[in-house]
């Protein structure tokens, strides 16, 4: 499982970054691979209003948004978001991240496509404030609300402290240790026990990708599903991309990956490998090897067959695995 962490704080080693490291470190305890994104030293744009987004799903700013944070967060399977309160609210580094995921609002609702990890992905927000006012966090309650449901996640809850303004105040709150333990044990809970399986093809770019989705959708509460190339190609196929989209999937801001990197350092259940790849590099060791011989193509209609096929195979692998 794979846990993206949003640090909104400007300020380095506060009470915001305190929290969310401690939080990150339950969870990589719990056996999540962890990532933090430090937002104040990305180059994150304003959202400029392009509304190149509603009409075709992408934003034309070329910053980290673009290059880095959409993949991720379309990765991750739990996005926990930290700030301190400012104007009951995110930081402003913060709210233009969230606002700059209107694009991933727009592929969702003006385009009508489903990201495939959108009924599994959970998002859990961390907050402190310096006041005691009684609805301090009710803009960001609702702030975070939408953002959750831009990004494909579930609001699966939130930890939230007030009277937190002076350098150790979080260190020394008595509760916090066990209120991070309980909270991360709920999070992660739906994530324990799932079956790792490795989809691989040549480049990570096509039918492989296609396999994963299909199994992200189908049963992504019991299995953890990743993509891999032996050579990784820069991009995803478009003739892959369209058949998917075609058939209501989004494949937006997935990135090919190499065998190493979709594995993070752990080994998987299960290899499938997908087309024409040299089998004898298979992981070694791997409790269950499936070759899956579908072939890559240029063509959109044989595409569409290949996407067809590959979401029967899925189907039935699905059901064979315990």
């Amino acid at each position: 499982m794979r846990v993206l962490g949003l640090q909104g704080s400007p300020r380095k080693k506060g009470n915001t970054q305190f929290l969310l490291s401690q939080f990150l470190e339950e969870c990589q305890t719990q056996g999540a691979d962890v990532q933090t994104i430090d937002v104040c030293r990305k180059k994150i744009e304003p959202c400029m209003e392009y509304i190149l987004c509603e009409k075709k799903g992408i934003c034309p700013i070329d910053d980290d948004m673009k290059h880095e944070i959409y993949p991720l967060l379309r990765r991750a399977d739990v996005i926990v978001v930290a700030t301190p309160i400012f104007f009951y609210n995110t930081t402003a580094q913060l709210k233009a991240l969230i606002d700059r995921t209107q694009t991933l609002w727009a592929r969702k609702y003006k385009l009508k496509l489903t990201d495939p990890n959108r009924l599994w992905r959970r998002g859990f927000t961390l907050a402190v404030g310096a006041t005691r006012g009684k609805n301090l966090f009710e803009g960001l309650y609702l702030t975070m609300k939408y953002f959750y449901d831009a990004v494909g996640a579930t609001d699966a809850g939130s930890l939230t402290y007030r009277q937190i303004e002076k350098p150790g105040d979080m260190q020394r709150l008595p509760s916090l240790e066990k209120d991070i333990e309980t909270a991360v044990t709920a999070l992660l809970l739906p994530f324990q026990g799932r079956k790792k399986v490795i989809f691989a093809d040549a480049t990570g770019a096509g039918i492989a990708q296609m396999a994963c989705a299909f199994t992200q959708i189908i049963a992504g509460g019991r299995m953890d599903a990743v993509c891999a190339g032996f050579h990784p190609a820069d991009s995803l196929d478009p003739v892959m991309v369209q058949a998917m989209e075609e058939k209501g999937i989004d494949m937006g801001f997935r990135v090919p990956l190499s065998i190493e990197d979709a594995l993070g350092g752990k080994s998987p259940d299960i290899v499938v490998t997908v087309g024409d790849v040299p089998h004898d590099s298979v992981l070694s060791g791997t409790p269950r090897i499936e070759i899956w011989n579908f072939q890559v193509s240029k063509d959109l209609q044989q595409m569409h067959r290949i996407r067809d096929a590959i979401e029967a195979q899925v189907k039935t692998f699905v059901q064979s695995v315990t």
